[in-house]
């Protein structure tokens, strides 16, 4: 486990904005909330046209592990070194962290910086004031990463999935990343921020006396049901990231519903230029790309191969992003919370019209929450660089291959195996929704099931670290009719047996089906992702649905009606969280 300081390093992003807002101060709490203004009221610095040199740019930085790949192509070097990807393409530049994002924009109106450095959350927050003249437009170029860690929903005991924290109050930290977060889930389940109440806080976390945090609000305030937390804090709520004990700053009964490992495509982190800048010098815009591109391919060799060049890399972010040389593994841990997108992601968050998580959809996505929420004061489309990826593929040498499987197959099988059997499979449970099908059914097609296929997709799309289970289910009323009618035990294990073969080819039917409908669309879905299961006639959804003594099913578990018996032949899509199971995910180092 990574150090407190890491954590807090690695979330310096999330506390950026640093703006002054009115204090509501709930006195018995010792709390302070507080209400939340557009930056437009805060950023009052007046744009310049760019007049800067086209090679010689600074370029901003921020502590995320995803500026790991910035500080390589720079040659591990604040000012750009010799033989590095930036050299090659001859440009000199110069890194500087700039955590605070309002300051960060001052800078790119002034025209000291042709560049932003945020979240897509973060930059969304800022087209009020970057969007006002056309020179200062935000032309977003190229994505780093997805937040994959770090970032933790915590929950009091009543709430069991997202679908529960309807009419609930949540604690959230004011103009942070966590705000696109929330929305992105809450939007997941059918809901918006209408159906909640948001307690705004001013912290991130605890650092001080003064400080207000939305782990402390989950502590203090009876009225909190849930907090956006970091990682570190939502540890200390959960007794060690289980359930509460209530004991040593827990909180009785909380726990982690889930993280950005689970929820790994919210958090979008992205450079954008001044259009001013693009217009005039596009071709050093595509050599900065191309740039990073070739330095994210170096980054993977070098994690792969874990060896003296990677330890280097890392050295010289952490005196970047950390000022401490010496945090070697705690820039490790940062690495190991983003998720590195690659040519190829980036080829598909900028041009594959249906990836549910695309650069457009993700853009309306928040802009819509922030302007409910009073952030921004109205929608802006955002621009993005029309980029012929193949040619950057050839300028770079990296690869189109947007990703890797991201589980190990043989561990989610097992996995599920082992809840089968425990009867726990709806442990960690985020989603569930069902399909039907007549009786002999074999083929699934997406012209009957579009629908629910598209909200498989939007699921798994959003939470990439999940496991989306397809579970089949059998009508029971041959093997109830054939135990009422005395049957053999022998007769009976084969039909049961028989059943449980068929729901498990009708679920694997199930997915090939959703897999050739998401190649269609020319979305590469993730197969290792999804875990098949048959459970025969063994979990029926009637309304006398019981078990004798010995375990088996009894004979009050037929179905009553013909609405009964049709709702039982059914495919349950279930999406869980797994953080705690370990093994199922492949290792990064």
């Amino acid at each position: 486990m990574t150090t407190q300081l890491t954590h807090l390093a690695r979330l310096l992003r999330t506390s950026c904005l640093f703006i002054s807002f009115p204090v509501f101060v709930a006195a018995a709490l010792g709390l302070d909330y507080v209400s939340q203004d557009p930056l437009s009221e805060s950023v009052t610095v007046q744009a310049q046209a760019w007049s800067g040199s086209s090679t010689r740019l600074k370029v901003p930085l921020i502590a995320w592990g995803g500026d790991i790949q910035t500080v390589l192509a720079n040659g591990n070097a604040r000012v750009t070194r010799g033989g590095s990807a930036f050299a090659e393409q001859g440009l000199e530049v110069s890194l500087y962290r700039e955590d605070n994002f309002a300051r960060q924009v001052e800078g790119y109106l002034r025209g000291d910086t042709p560049f932003l450095r945020g979240t897509m959350g973060m930059l969304n927050m800022a087209t009020d004031v970057t969007e006002r003249q056309s020179f200062t437009e935000m032309v977003v170029i190229y994505q780093l990463t997805w937040s994959a860690g770090g970032d933790a929903l915590v929950v009091k005991d009543s709430i069991r999935r997202p679908a529960d924290l309807k009419g609930k109050t949540i604690a959230l930290q004011a103009y942070g990343p966590h705000v696109d977060y929330l929305t992105t889930v809450l939007s997941s389940v059918g809901l918006t921020t209408d159906d909640v109440t948001i307690r705004w806080m001013p912290d991130l976390f605890e650092a001080g006396p003064d400080s207000s945090s939305p782990a402390m609000a989950l502590a203090q305030d009876a009225e909190v049901d849930a907090a956006m937390a970091i990682i570190p804090d939502a540890l200390a709520l959960t007794s060690g990231g289980s359930v509460g004990t209530g004991a040593e700053g827990s909180v009785h009964g909380a726990k982690i519903l889930l993280s950005t490992k689970t929820a790994d495509r919210v958090i979008a982190d992205v450079y954008a230029v001044r259009r001013d800048f693009y217009q005039r010098y596009p071709e050093v815009v595509e050599k900065f790309v191309v740039a990073l591109a070739k330095a994210e391919e170096a980054l993977r060799e070098q994690v792969a191969a874990n060896g003296s060049e990677l330890n280097e890399t890392l050295r010289a972010s952490a005196e970047l992003l950390l000022d401490d040389a010496n945090m070697v593994e705690d820039m490790r841990g940062m690495y190991a919370d983003a998720r590195f997108v690659g040519l190829g992601g980036n080829q598909r968050f900028f041009t594959n019209p249906h990836d549910q998580r695309r650069f457009e959809a993700l853009n309306s996505e928040i802009q819509n929450s922030f302007l409910g929420l009073g952030l921004i004061q109205t929608t802006r489309e955002l621009s993005k660089a029309p980029f012929d990826y193949e040619r950057l593929r050839q300028l770079s040498g990296a690869s189109l291959v947007a990703e890797t499987k991201r589980f190990d197959e043989g561990a989610v099988a097992a996995v599920l195996s082992r809840r089968q059997q425990m009867n726990t499979l709806d442990e960690g449970e985020l989603y569930a929704f069902e399909i039907y099908f007549s009786p002999n059914q074999n083929a699934f097609s997406s012209d009957l099931y579009q629908s629910e296929f598209n909200k498989v997709i939007e699921l798994v799309s959003i939470y990439g670290g999940a496991l989306l289970t397809i579970e089949g289910h059998s009508d029971p009323t041959s093997y109830l009719r054939a135990k009422k009618n005395g049957s053999q035990q022998m007769v009976l294990n084969r039909v049961k047996q028989s059943a449980k073969n068929l729901s498990y080819s009708r679920a694997n039917a199930v997915k090939d089906s959703l897999m050739n409908y998401g190649q269609a669309m020319g979305l590469s879905l993730d197969p290792s992702q999804f875990g098949v299961v048959g459970h025969g006639v063994m979990k029926p959804n009637t309304q006398g649905a019981s078990y004798d003594a010995d375990g088996d099913l009894s004979l009050a578990s037929a179905p009553r009606t013909r609405e009964e018996w049709e709702a039982t032949r059914r495919v349950v899509f279930r999406l869980i969280q797994v953080e705690a199971e370990a093994e199922v995910f492949e290792p990064l180092f």
